[in-house]
């Protein structure tokens, strides 16, 4: 049991005694499942199945919080199926769970017999206005905070870094991540006292065959080989050459050591080698697979507007790596609902944004139907990516949702999501506070402490590389932050170069997406919903309501709209249709209840809607008639109403009166004729000449 005040997270870590058999493109059998019970914050699920079941979103993402810190800490070789759970029992509403759960499954891993090498710990940093930074901020606090950094790492190094800002300099990253580290070498050094006085021995059966034999055997014969294939500038071009020379080496082999040698042994040692030859290639010559420098970005093309019937689309291109985004709008209907046990009733987020990596992206076949754990991470770092620049409510008060579809993959498909989003929305008409994009950073680190940066990698680089670090926001600062290593932690002055350096290729892409689009379209395309916001007197929204919702269920149905909402308390009307007209009509019936008569005030065009022996009836706004006596329709004498005007016809009068006890109205055309004639003044009572 892990407790942060009156939040309890219970976590366990249990491995299989048999080993999984090895291959060269096997992960460590590891797996996280963390879960929050309702029943921690005395609430049970919305969702019709009160049962806590299929893991919700948000679980999915904390679950991979806890996972990514831990993974490379465990020895290599260790081949047995190892599963780390986790559920919130309680939960206070002020202390966070996700710092609380990775610490306790590091724990629980240190504790057991599973062989991690050194204890982990995280925690949350937050950065609040008039007060800085803040170690482990409640959630109240995380409302006004700026950053949201959630750290993990040893005793010497950060692990893993998920981190969303509101256009953070590069140096308050750094102040941020360096208080995180600090505070996660005090906690790893207590845990490592706890471990060595209760914890298990470590297990001491893991592989790890060194074959130096067959290894020399490779790289001897088939380095140059190996280099060769490995600089090629396409990626299929690539993975044929890279295919030719295993299968070179797999035949080699058996003839030179016979059956000595399972395929699959040779197969790893030829992962390996891959991944020395590549790591040579950049530390010692600069060069890259595809042929760029450490710090160059792949070639940029964008298409805005691609997709003639949505409300917004680009397709944006990163050498080979393309996203397909597509924006669109609606009201509060199609927000999307938010059920977890930190989250208030009725809940919903006005933004998000959804991410589709199908397998036809990578050229293969697979499972096609609701996101995985990669499609939602990714998906989420995207839309913390653009969040900070999504317009305020008042100023845009639709509800935004993003799809982002990858038509094909070789590196960083989340950071081409953050791109081609940022067009899509700009192309629908969204008013966005800036343009935003992302890049992708990778690492070579070798043992002595020598170290390249790559700018934009391959995803051959991200395979073989020990870091895969995330970056996306303005020319100004960072909006979100991600970082993934495969080592035992990397340094602050590491993290200063990458940042630099995520700078630079941050702002060549948003040079290359401005030739593209440069500021948001001036309309919503023509298919978009409408949505307008008016303000009425408060004491007049009973009134717009009627009885049971009867008028303004008539509103909504004779103009066509999707719905018509009283806000505020009743000082705001929100109307939402599917078009102009609809919206228009609907905001003119709407005032027409609302608005006060006004005496003296001249009223055009008014429709005549009945005609009695004694006058006419007028609508002067939509839901008030008021009533022309015959001896106001003209200067002169009339004999019959007929004479002067039909119904249909329209007429232009002025409010006379509005009868205090029943509100019934008069009017006069004569009057308007008596104005606009030159001895207006002279002619009009003093009362009416006065109002007027």
């Amino acid at each position: 049991m892990a407790t942060s005040g009156e939040t309890v997270v219970y976590t366990t870590a249990c491995f299989e005694d048999s080993d999984i058999e090895p291959s060269a493109d096997a992960f460590l059998p590891f797996q996280v499942n963390y879960t929050e019970r309702f029943s921690a914050a005395g609430r049970t699920s919305g969702g019709f199945v009160k049962r806590d079941g299929r893991p919700r979103d948000s679980e999915v993402l904390t679950s991979r919080l806890i996972d990514r810190p831990l993974r490379p800490m465990f020895e290599k070789g260790w081949a047995k199926d190892t599963q780390v759970l986790a559920w919130v029992l309680s939960y206070d509403g002020v202390n966070s769970t996700e710092p609380l759960a990775i610490t306790a499954a590091a724990v629980a891993l240190a504790l057991s017999e599973a062989p991690l090498k050194k204890p982990v710990a995280a925690v949350r940093v937050g950065c609040l206005p008039e007060v800085g930074m803040v170690l482990n901020p409640s959630i109240q606090q995380m409302e006004d905070s700026q950053l949201d950094l959630v750290i993990a790492g040893t005793e010497d190094a950060v692990l893993m870094i998920e981190g969303y800002a509101d256009f953070f300099t590069e140096e308050q990253l750094l102040e941020a991540i360096s208080m995180g580290q600090n505070a996660i070498s005090m906690m790893c050094r207590d845990i490592d006292r706890w471990v060595s006085n209760v914890g298990k021995a470590k297990r001491k059966d893991i592989q790890q065959p060194k074959h130096e034999e067959l290894e020399s055997f490779i790289m001897h014969n088939y380095a140059a080989k190996i280099r060769s294939a490995l600089i090629s500038p396409g990626k299929l071009e690539r993975q044929e050459a890279i295919a030719t020379a295993k299968e070179a080496v797999l035949q080699s082999v058996e003839e030179h050591f016979g059956s000595k040698y399972d395929s699959n042994v040779v197969s790893m040692i030829f992962k390996r080698l891959q991944s020395q030859v590549m790591r040579k290639c950049v530390l010692e010559e600069g060069l890259r697979s595809d042929g760029r420098g450490i710090k160059d970005v792949r070639s940029i093309s964008a298409r805005a507007g691609m997709l003639p019937r949505t409300h917004g689309s680009a397709l944006f291109t990163r050498g080979e790596t393309q996203a397909i985004a597509v924006a669109t709008l609606g009201c509060e209907k199609s927000a999307q609902r938010v059920d977890t046990i930190a989250s208030e009733e009725n809940e919903s987020r006005r933004f998000y944004l959804q991410y589709f990596f199908p397998p036809s992206s990578v050229g293969e076949t697979g499972r096609v139907g609701g996101p995985g754990r990669r499609e939602l991470g990714h998906g989420m770092l995207a839309e913390r990516s653009l969040l900070p620049i999504i317009p305020d409510e008042d100023v845009f008060p639709y509800t935004i949702r993003v799809e982002s579809t990858i038509t094909e993959s070789n590196g960083s498909s989340s950071m081409a999501s953050v791109c081609g989003g940022c067009l899509a929305l700009m192309d629908a008409g969204i008013p966005v506070k800036d343009m935003v994009a992302g890049v992708a950073m990778g690492l070579i680190l070798e043992p002595n402490g020598e170290f390249v940066v790559l700018t934009d990698i391959l995803g051959s680089e991200d395979a073989l590389g020990d870091m895969d670090f995330k970056v996306a926001g303005n020319e100004e600062g960072v909006t979100a932050f991600q970082m993934d290593i495969k080592v035992e932690g990397i340094t602050t002055d590491i993290m200063k170069v990458a940042l630099q350096q995520a700078k630079e290729g941050r702002l060549h892409i948003l040079k290359e997406m401005k030739r593209c689009l440069e500021q948001p379209r001036v309309s919503l395309s023509q298919y978009a919903p409408r949505i307008e916001v008016i303000s009425i007197p408060k004491n007049k929204s009973m009134e717009l309501i009627g009885p049971a919702g009867r008028t303004i269920k008539s509103i909504t149905e004779k103009c066509g709209c999707d719905s018509i909402m009283v806000m505020d308390g009743g000082n705001k009307v929100q109307i939402n249709g599917p078009d102009e007209s609809s919206v228009a009509s609907a905001i003119e019936m709407i005032e027409g209840i609302v608005a006060e008569p006004e005496v003296g005030k001249i009223y055009r065009q008014c429709p005549v809607k009945t005609i009695t022996p004694f006058g006419c009836f007028v609508t002067i706004f939509p839901g008030k008639d008021a009533l022309c006596h015959i001896s106001e329709l003209a200067l002169e004498r009339v004999a019959s109403v007929e004479e002067v005007v039909s119904e249909g016809d329209f007429l232009d009068v002025m409010l006379l009166e509005v009868r205090e006890k029943d509100k019934k109205m008069s009017v006069s055309r004569k009057a308007v004729l008596l104005l606009e004639s030159d001895s207006a003044e002279e002619k009009l009572p003093e009362d009416v000449a006065a109002s007027s």
